[in-house]
């Protein structure tokens, strides 16, 4: 595992007055979370659009909606939950099945969305972290604050469907910050992708922490004032700063 590395830009904690973070594959591992919720969202098919459920497990088929209902609908590219809904949606008309029924197979594929293994470390950090700092959650994902269990360490939270846009773009991280009353220069952003989190953090004027939780060479121009591979480590590293 990674160790905690500072980088020649220099994190200066003395500057942080909150930290925002993401969430998915910050807090919690997403794919396995994606890859439980389509069995259940194919299991709720399988009793309420049968035919839909069989053309879905056809290679190749829901990715090829997947990429069709992204390209029709561009106005969506921010909204998952929406081009997820939409995805369903093309799957029961090619099947010949009750497009309506999109809604409440959106429901059951979302409920389970929401049920998220936190890693280890996130609990004991984010107690420790919201001790110190108001917290701000920013995502691109569908991940609900409240229904996740995480709601009662964060402040506020923003993601691309609510908000109109996602990260990398400055607008969401400007408004993070906003939202507990600070510039962008102030706040310390967390997370594991490179150009969405660090590098979009960068840009919007932030300091910003990447968590690695693998091995992984940073490949991008700017890079974060801190690599660490868990939030302990992050915890650690301003702590003893």
């Amino acid at each position: 595992m990674p160790s905690v590395t500072p980088d020649s830009m220099t994190l200066d904690v003395k500057r942080i007055a909150a930290i925002s973070l993401d969430l998915d594959d910050t807090l919690w591992p997403i794919w396995p979370t994606i890859e439980r919720a389509e069995r259940v969202l194919h299991e709720w098919l399988v009793r309420e659009a049968p035919k839909t459920a069989s053309l879905l497990i056809t290679p190749g088929v829901l990715r090829e909606l997947r990429e069709a209902t992204a390209k029709e609908r561009s106005d969506l590219a921010h909204d998952l939950s929406a081009l997820r809904r939409e995805s369903i949606r093309a799957a029961l008309r090619r099947a010949g099945e009750d497009p309506k029924l999109a809604d409440p197979a959106f429901d059951a594929f979302f409920a389970e969305r929401q049920r998220v293994t936190l890693y280890d470390d996130v609990l004991p950090a984010l107690r420790w972290l919201s001790e110190r700092y108001p917290l701000v959650a920013i995502s691109n994902g569908n991940a609900d604050l409240k229904l996740t269990g995480v709601s009662r360490w964060f402040r506020s939270g923003f993601n691309a469907r609510e908000f109109g846009s996602g990260k990398p773009h400055a607008p969401i991280f400007r408004a993070a910050a906003a939202s507990v009353g600070l510039l962008p220069k102030d706040v310390l952003h967390v997370g594991d992708d490179a150009v969405l989190d660090v590098v979009g953090a960068l840009d919007a004027g932030m300091q910003a922490a990447w968590l690695v939780r693998d091995e992984r060479p940073w490949e991008h121009g700017a890079r974060p004032q801190l690599i660490v591979p868990n939030l302990h480590a992050l915890c650690m590293a301003l702590e003893s700063a």
